[in-house]
């Protein structure tokens, strides 16, 4: 039988507050992630930075660290002369470093919040680091797909993750394969969040509410949402799954801010177009999770988090 830790912590507060970019962060703080590792290559070079920013990700008010293992895996690290043991070594330290922030978080503060630290487990087109995350156009049979996830599971479940977070999934595929993995660790829970197309439908074409079916009928996964997406297509795919699905939603889309493909820079946000601004929004689609992804700061953080009372 698997844990839901994310039903036990939502019984202490009406809305679970995530984190938000890790990536921004590091790069704001000296760190170079024009690389295919991302910023799984901090966990080889500077570790100390990814504590520091779980850390303040807490102090802003944040129930739930996410593992800096989203591009984590032994097939990624092998590119850099890493063996597996190396590899998976690497993978339990990112927990490690979440779990230390929020000890040291907790002892500081006297917080008796829920606070839970989320394996990340990134879609097998983040490992192809060619933008694939967004689109889901990429196959493999379900048995390697299996074994490429496999690894990096047992990795962040060993080393003591409350539950995984299977996240920016843009694939069906994918999905139903991290599906059947799961039962392999039948103690373990996952949530699950999918990159969109449009507010129908997410990367690949499948329509929401084939992926509401997977994960109704799929009792480890303990809440479904969106993440790694624009602020305008939140809330009417926030609503559809609210209409499909009865359990948790969660949410942590991008800034507000634009992004030039072309000059690779990112523009100001327009005016109304924060988490904060939209965050009552979301709750009112069903979303008991919510958070920031690229872009996203302790600050942006903060703000939603003030709008959170605990029960």
């Amino acid at each position: 039988m698997s844990r839901n830790p994310i039903a036990q912590a939502l019984t202490q507060t009406d809305t679970l507050i995530l984190d938000g970019a890790l990536a921004t962060e590091l790069e704001a703080r000296g760190c170079n992630l024009a690389d295919a590792l991302w910023s799984a290559k901090v966990l080889m070079e500077n570790p100390e930075l990814i504590y520091q920013v779980h850390h303040d990700y807490f102090a802003a008010g944040a129930h739930v660290a996410i593992t800096a293992s989203y591009q984590a895996t032994p097939q990624g690290f092998a590119a850099r002369g890493l063996d597996e043991a190396q590899a998976l070594a690497l993978i339990t330290q990112s927990v490690q470093l979440a779990q230390r922030a929020r000890d040291d978080y907790r002892a500081s503060s006297a917080s008796t919040a829920p606070l839970l630290v989320a394996g990340s487990v990134g879609p097998y087109g983040a490992f192809l680091a060619n933008g694939a995350e967004y689109r889901g156009d990429y196959a493999l049979p379900e048995e390697e797909m299996k074994a490429f996830h496999r690894p990096r599971v047992k990795a962040l479940l060993e080393a003591g993750v409350d539950l995984l977070a299977c996240e920016t999934l843009p694939s069906f595929a994918e999905a139903q394969a991290l599906v059947s993995l799961l039962a392999e660790f039948p103690a373990s829970s996952a949530w699950f969040s999918f990159t969109l197309r449009d507010s129908e439908h997410i990367s690949d074409g499948t329509p929401l509410s084939k992926v509401a079916e997977l994960v109704h009928a799929a009792p480890q996964v303990v809440a479904v949402g969106i993440n790694c997406v624009a602020l305008e297509s939140v809330t009417p795919a926030l609503r559809r799954f609210q209409a499909l699905c009865d359990k948790p939603l969660l949410v942590y889309p991008n800034s507000g801010e634009q992004y030039d493909a072309s000059s690779k820079t990112w523009h100001s946000a327009p005016s109304g177009c924060t988490l904060h601004d939209k965050f009552a929004e979301w709750q009112q689609a069903g979303a008991r999770l919510i958070g920031g992804c690229c872009r996203t700061t302790p600050q942006d953080i903060a703000a939603i988090a003030a709008c959170c009372q605990p029960q």
